[in-house]
């Protein structure tokens, strides 16, 4: 890991087309902004760590999963005897 120590207003670039700019510090916390090309998606990484944990607990189905989609699901006509 890099450490850097910057002022409000100095920036960091990554690589050609990323550039990272220090706008202010807020307590104990730092506001940034952050340029790069439209490809390049930016999260954060709280966001993507909860998204991930929200998508295992709906792929665990439960032991009585199957009986309740049993119950959303109407039964299916029979074909009429002749």
């Amino acid at each position: 890991m890099l450490v850097l120590t910057r002022k409000p207003g100095e920036q960091i670039m990554i690589g050609d087309g990323i550039v990272i700019t220090v706008l202010e510090g807020r307590g104990d916390g730092v506001r940034i902004g952050i340029e790069a090309p439209r490809g390049v998606p930016i999260q954060r990484r709280e966001v993507i760590e909860a998204i991930a944990a929200a998508n295992l607990a709906a792929a665990e189905a439960g032991p009585d999963a199957e009986d309740a989609l049993r119950g959303l699901v109407p039964p299916r006509a029979t074909p009429a005897e002749g």
